[in-house]
């Protein structure tokens, strides 16, 4: 692939298939390997469904953020309004481009959308706590830990089959400027 400019775009009904098979590819099975963004050894299943994704798209307040290099999608992340911050959620990345510098400027186009577009002070997220390459990612980008905890939804397929029973989220939070 090319190091064409990375364009983007909101997501419609119509890339639905496109962003399930690059989000299972960024998280789960083999494929998911190429990259470092791999959860395959913490959970096996499904990351997404054609569903979840739909839904995502359908929300009031809320967008699918496509990056696109050369018309292929490389990347995606959702983005919903939730009153004086934004959530950041569903971030993937082709993992052959992982490592490029993509998923930084994703994030970053994320951040300057949602200050822009709904001037939410800060962004949130979500990350499995046993994430720990992860974490670091974010924290060189300015995220901060919290320390605060969500549980893993156990026995809801929808979000995989953990192979682990200690599984939990941890909430990381960047003021937007």
């Amino acid at each position: 692939m090319t190091q064409a400019a990375l364009t983007y775009r909101d997501a419609t009904a119509d890339d639905v298939p496109d962003v399930v098979a690059l989000v299972e590819s960024a998280y789960r099975g083999e494929a998911s390997r190429a990259g470092w963004t791999t959860e395959a050894d913490l959970l096996e299943g499904r990351r997404t469904d054609p569903d979840g994704v739909a839904d995502v798209i359908a929300r009031d307040r809320s967008r699918l953020l496509l990056a696109e290099r050369d018309g292929v999608l490389v990347a995606c992340c959702q983005l919903e309004h939730r009153g004086d911050h934004a959530y950041f959620g569903m971030f993937a990345v082709r993992p052959t481009l992982q490592g490029g510098g993509v998923g930084r400027a994703v994030i970053a186009e994320a951040e300057r959308r949602a200050r822009t577009d709904w001037g939410a002070a800060d962004l949130h997220m979500t990350v499995i706590r046993q994430r720990e390459d992860l974490i670091r990612w974010y924290e060189r980008r300015g995220y901060r830990r919290t320390g605060e905890m969500s549980p893993f939804p156990y026995g809801d397929e929808r979000f995989g089959i953990p192979q682990r029973d200690d599984l939990e989220f941890e909430l990381l939070v960047k003021p937007l400027p």
